[in-house]
């Protein structure tokens, strides 16, 4: 059975490794829960946009929400990437990361005047406009500091990406974007504004998307726009794809990032749009198959067969360390960091949280123990941005794996620091 994440997740024997690294000794060493990251798998999954789109304008920019840990921004800033970020947060994390804000795109409903005003003293490449009231705003903003805000606007296509509804975005049922009907008004108001330059145009239908079909729906209806704009007289420079390419969870068959870029770059020639610059923004594709979650297995509670129990098994992480099964009722592979000789059965992989939708997996076939470790894989992306601390729970470590080097990129939080900020008033 292929593991996600192969070649660089694989059994060795009992072992299961990550760039060579036996999982349970770097659990046993860092304790649990416990995020691993590959630096190889990032790469590699990067080079794949990178040579697709090799000969032709573009710009990748990673998408901070998928995963925002400095080590990771970093590596994709040394890499020459730029960044797709929703807040002035993850803006002020790529700038600590050493990114370049000219390669920065701000996207996201609502910014706030301090955000906009941070980002533009910062020199971002562009806006993603998603509002007529933001469009206003950032106007406002930007004349007040003397300066022209570079946008780019964000079009809502109507385009169903076909994945969770959580996760859709390109729909006219969503909060994002401006209407693919009111976007021409929309960009003469741009235009008229004298705080702001337009610079292109920008879509994202969603996220853990295996189909390519949507893609180059949203682009045909981006390009009959982008071609009624500039008979009106604005230039449209470059053409924002978006990102939310799926990844292998368990059974998805989500295409190559080359096939998706190849499919695009030939629709953008086939319409005479092949010399504009064309961004991505790929998020999960990059990082989601290049991470697992680590967790040591506490107990095991196993159920009446004949009066319909189920079997828990009872792990150390939560629903506050990974909130993806929870909220998007998501199926992650779970495999044993080293086989053992337990007889197999069908257990619920549940945390100690105090809430009945704290599971990782449910019916999943596993030989363990109690101090077994369990790998959920795919972890690498919504893992540590969704990460809480619901019940006082400090978040987990987590690791960058680089060859024979293993690095500590964030430190396990203790429980003092998470009330650092409280104060007790006075009596």
């Amino acid at each position: 059975m292929s593991l996600p994440g192969a070649p660089f997740l694989a059994r060795d024997g009992a072992e299961l490794k990550l760039e060579g690294h036996a999982l349970t000794d770097l659990a046993q060493e860092h304790g649990t829960p416990l995020f691993v990251y590959s630096r190889a798998a990032m790469l590699h999954a990067l080079a794949a946009y990178q040579r697709a789109l090799q000969g032709r304008p573009h710009l990748i920019c990673y998408a901070v929400k998928a995963n925002s840990t400095l080590a990771v921004l970093q590596t994709f800033a040394r890499a020459g990437c730029g960044f797709d970020i929703v807040s002035g947060g993850e803006l002020a994390r790529v700038l600590a990361a050493g990114g370049n804000p000219a390669q920065v795109v701000f996207s996201g409903v609502g910014k706030t005047r301090d955000e906009m005003r941070q980002a533009l003293l910062a020199g971002v490449r562009c806006f993603n406009v998603e509002s007529l009231g933001e469009m206003d705003k950032l106007d406002d903003v930007a004349r007040s500091q003397g300066r022209r805000a570079p946008v780019s606007l964000r079009v809502n296509p109507d385009v169903d990406a076909g994945t969770h509804p959580y996760i859709s975005t390109g729909l006219k049922g969503n909060k994002f974007g401006i209407a693919h009907d009111q976007a021409l008004a929309a960009y003469q108001h741009a235009a008229s504004l004298p705080g702001l330059q337009v610079v292109g145009i920008d879509c994202h239908i969603g996220s853990q998307i295996t189909q390519i079909e949507p893609y180059l729906d949203a682009l045909d209806r981006m390009l009959d726009l982008v071609e009624a704009v500039e008979r009106s007289g604005i230039a449209i420079h470059h053409v924002d794809v978006g990102g939310g390419l799926g990844i292998h969870y368990t059974d998805e068959k989500p295409p190559d990032a080359a096939v998706l870029v190849q499919r695009i770059a030939q629709r953008l020639d086939a319409r005479g749009h092949g010399g504009r610059e064309l961004l991505f923004e790929p998020g999960r594709s990059l990082v989601g198959n290049a991470g697992v979650l680590l967790t040591e297995v506490l107990y095991l509670k196993p159920g009446r067969a004949d009066q319909g129990g189920k079997n828990f098994c009872i792990v150390d992480a939560a629903m506050n360390d990974l909130v993806r099964p929870a909220m998007y009722q998501a199926t992650m592979a779970i495999e044993p960091c080293r086989v053992c000789d337990a007889e197999a059965a069908t257990w619920d992989v549940v945390g100690p949280v105090c809430e009945s939708g704290d599971w990782l997996g449910r019916d999943r076939a596993l030989s363990v123990l109690p101090g077994d470790v369990l790998a959920i894989l795919s972890a690498g992306a919504y893992g540590m941005t969704m990460a809480s601390n619901y019940n006082t729970r400090p978040r987990a470590a987590e690791l960058l794996l680089d060859g024979a080097r293993v690095h500590l990129i964030r430190q396990r939080e203790s429980v003092s620091s998470l009330f650092a900020d409280e104060r007790l008033i006075d009596s």
